[in-house]
């Protein structure tokens, strides 16, 4: 299987890339094609609402931008997952300009699993989150393969490394 990971988060080294790469390492370990997009520190902007995509650029986005090196990815993919830092309830900007821009193409073409992972400083800041996340699996006609959160001290933490581990290892 083939998994692209849009990790939102501007900090390379922070909790959510460790809660990545552990995923990915269980997930390769389980012989899956992992791909990571740091898209945190990618220059993706937000859709326009232009409506090129749906007119005349035939579902191809007018910007061109970072977006284009994760479209050819995102498309062949069977599975997507997003990870985000939690700043103030929602995932990060950077994360959400890039699923934005699914838009124009509607959904990623061919994945059928999504999961989540989220890191935060705080607890209890995951429902809306979790709640949009769940809307675009529904839009994208996918099934929900797991949502994994930590926050504060436990985020670095060897049973939440663990458990990402297990997450990629489980698909």
């Amino acid at each position: 299987m083939k998994i692209v990971v849009l990790n939102g988060s501007p900090h390379t080294e922070g909790n959510t890339a460790a809660l990545v790469s552990a995923f990915k390492k269980g997930a390769e370990a389980a012989g899956h094609e992992v791909i990571v997009f740091q898209v945190g520190t990618m220059n993706i902007k937000g859709c326009l609402g232009c409506e090129y995509c749906h007119t005349k650029g035939e579902g191809t986005c007018i910007q061109k931008d970072d977006m284009q090196q994760i479209y050819p990815d995102l498309n062949t993919a069977d599975m997507v997952v997003l990870a985000s830092a939690v700043y103030y309830f929602g995932l990060t900007g950077q994360l959400q300009c890039a699923l934005s821009r699914f838009y124009a193409g509607m959904k990623p073409a061919k994945a059928s699993n999504y999961g989540l992972i989220l890191s935060s400083g705080s607890p209890n800041v995951y429902a809306g989150i979790e709640a949009q996340y769940k809307m675009i699996v529904s839009l994208c006609g996918g099934e929900d393969a797991g949502i994994i959160a930590f926050s504060g001290a436990e985020n670095k933490s060897e049973a939440a490394l663990a458990k990402a581990e297990e997450f990629g290892r489980s698909l």
